[in-house]
């Protein structure tokens, strides 16, 4: 799994806020990339914690939509940045699909209750 520090700015409580320790990657096993921000002071859960499911981003840009839809934004990522990500899941790439009986196993556990 790839892990890199980015700032993610966010409007959600009426005022704009900033977390430079954000952390984007790409999550190998679940073929997504990821984004974290905004950590609780208690319980240190995210308050925005996207890619959780498998391929619920196969792409940079769907990754940055869901964001901006939560009231969040994280662009522009640095050139360098977006092309180690990509690198990340191409290099990943290899990996052999996950097995039938897994596979179904993960859809039923990340679907919605």
């Amino acid at each position: 799994m790839s892990r890199y520090t980015i700032t993610v700015t966010g409007t959600v409580t009426g005022k704009v806020r900033s977390d430079p320790d954000a952390v984007i990657g790409y999550d190998p096993p679940l073929r997504t990339y990821f984004l974290q921000a905004f950590p609780h002071e208690e319980t240190d859960e995210p308050a925005l914690w996207l890619g959780t499911a498998d391929r619920a981003f196969e792409a940079l840009e769907d990754l940055r939509h869901a964001a901006i839809s939560q009231g969040y934004d994280v662009m522009p990522l640095p050139p360098e940045l977006a092309a180690k990500l990509v690198d990340d899941k191409a290099a990943s790439s290899g990996r052999p699909e996950r097995d039938a009986i897994l596979g179904e196993l993960l859809k039923h556990l990340n679907q919605p209750k």
